[in-house]
Parts: C-alpha cells; structure tokens; sequence
C-alpha cells in the first residue's frame, strides 16, 4: 500500500497547485518518492480559511512565493507523470492518507487536466477513521469536539504517543508520521527507527 501525502498551495483543487509528492510503499518502508515541482502560472496561493491571505499558507511550507515559483524546478505535469510512474512498481496500489479527500482528490484532479491515466486504484484507507474506530474499540467512545469528530493529525499523533515538533511541512517527513501511526494503531509496533524515542501505548501493543 502507498501512504500519500501531498504539499499544495492552498486548498482549491483548480485554483491551487501541487508543489511536492511524498510516498511511502509501507510494505517497503524503504522505498519511497519525493520530489518538487513549481507553481505553474495560473496557479494560486490560497489560504482556504481566509481566501485574501497566503501567508498561513507560506508559513506552513516555509517557502516564499518566489521559492514555489521558481522556472528551474520540474512542471506539475512531469511531477505527476514521475509519480505514476513510481506507482506502477509498487505491488499494492491502494492509498493511505490522513485526508483522502484532500490528497487523493487534489491528485486524481490535477491528473485529469493533464489527460494523465492514473495507475492507481481508487480506494484509499483513511488514518483519521482507523484512529477514531481504535479510540472506540479502547475507550467505548469517539473523541468528539462540539458537533465533529476531532481524530486530527495533532490527536492521533497522541494516541499513538508521538509529537510533531516541526514548524515547516515536508510531504515525506509527512508520509512517515501517517505510516507510523498506522503501524502503531494496527500491529502495535514501531515502524522508523526515529520514532523509537517515543513509547507505543500500552493500550495499542499486541
């Protein structure tokens, strides 16, 4: 399986660009895909929360628009065409993504203005769900905030026992916190040497 995960600027499927892929073939943690492309001109930067101001989404990235802009990196075309390509030399060609939505739509989107043929199956596992039915199964209950589940990266990440201490986002880095969340939440063990610092939940060991 293939856990995905994707650093755009902004939230607009149309509007918005892909600016770097990361993946991760969880059954070879080894093999992995990362790369950049930038922004294409008709493409924005879009904070979805306040549509007027880009800086959240800046900060976020920790790149300045001249970065995502920059002529010298690769297009978002070949970018994708460079991930499917990965894609088809991975054996189970399912995605695990915290939003599948987000991630899977903002790809499946991008390819269809390209006229890319997706190599890829299109049901994907959604962390956010395995992590609130694991918190039911261990606590008779889902974490609910107001009127929403509230099983976001930040909670899961405590579920399962681990911080995330970055400031800026990087899709790999990204991909490698959701993996080992899903290694935690499902087998109960560690998946990367790096997050060995942080101790599996009792309640999640097997």
């Amino acid at each position: 399986m293939i856990v995905l995960d994707i650093e755009t600027s902004g939230g607009d499927f149309q509007r918005c660009g892909i600016l770097q892929i990361g993946a991760i073939e969880l059954e070879n943690p080894k093999n992995i895909f990362l790369e950049d492309a930038r922004l294409e001109d008709e493409n924005e930067i879009v904070d979805t929360t306040n549509l007027v101001d880009a800086k959240k989404v800046i900060e976020v990235l920790g790149m300045t628009e001249e970065e995502m802009r920059n002529k010298n990196k690769q297009s978002e075309k070949q970018l994708l065409k460079n991930f499917f390509e990965w894609i088809k030399r991975v054996k189970i060609k399912n995605f695990i993504c915290h939003n599948p939505q987000f991630d899977y739509g903002f790809v499946w989107t991008k390819a269809n203005k390209y006229s890319l043929k997706v190599p890829f199956y299109h049901r994907c596992f959604d962390l956010s769900t395995i992590a609130l039915i694991r918190h039911y199964d261990i606590n008779g209950k889902f974490l609910i905030k107001e009127d929403y589940t509230d099983m976001g990266l930040k909670n899961i990440l405590a579920f399962v026992g681990m911080l995330d201490e970055r400031k800026a986002h990087n899709a790999l880095e990204d991909c490698k916190l959701e993996a080992e969340c899903f290694s935690r939440l499902l087998n109960g063990k560690n998946l990367f040497p790096e997050f060995s610092k942080f101790p599996i939940p009792e309640y999640l060991k097997k």
